[in-house]
């Protein structure tokens, strides 16, 4: 019996699509914040670290640890701007707090290793951006002094006070 390639062709798509590597799964498509809104959380952040007194750098940084907007107000350190940075990236890219992460390690309960990878920072300030269960960034704040325990620093609160400021945002995001 001969079969023309056409109907090979046919009957190939056909298995092939039966299985499931036809349909869609290679192509996902996912949202990302506006640089709008990501200079809106830097803008909350430095805003709620100015009434405590202190002069920040806040990083905001995309899905996949690019950074978004990044503001160091007048008086912040030198070295803010990079350890803002490396708090919103880990944050990003462990999709846990900096400070969880911080007392995980402390605690044993993740290896020694993570606060070794190469632009890691596990100290308090860096917080995870998600909206309707998608983690979209991070933002990291750097130049306030550190509260009692690495889970109330003053970096950590001003980074919440970021979040708060485009909450509204995320969440009637479509």
């Amino acid at each position: 019996m001969q079969y023309s390639i056409k109907a090979i062709l046919i009957l190939a798509l056909w298995v092939v699509t039966q299985i499931g590597f036809a349909e869609s799964d290679s192509l996902y498509s996912s949202r990302s914040l506006s640089l709008e809104l990501a200079s809106k959380a830097v803008d909350g952040a430095i805003k709620a670290c100015r009434k405590k007194g202190y002069s920040v750098a806040v990083a905001v940084v995309d899905r996949g640890g690019n950074v978004t907007a990044l503001l160091r107000d007048r008086f912040a350190g030198p070295h803010t701007i990079e350890t803002a940075i490396r708090k919103a990236w880990t944050a990003n890219s462990f999709r846990q707090s900096t400070s969880v992460l911080a007392g995980l390690l402390k605690e044993g309960r993740i290896p020694d290793q993570v606060q070794h990878n190469p632009g890691a920072l596990l100290v308090g300030g860096g917080l995870v951006i998600t909206a309707q269960g998608e983690t979209l960034g991070g933002i990291g704040v750097s130049g306030a002094p550190p509260g009692s325990s690495e889970r109330d620093s003053i970096d950590g609160a001003c980074a919440e006070a970021g979040l708060e400021a485009i909450w509204e945002d995320l969440e009637l995001a479509d």
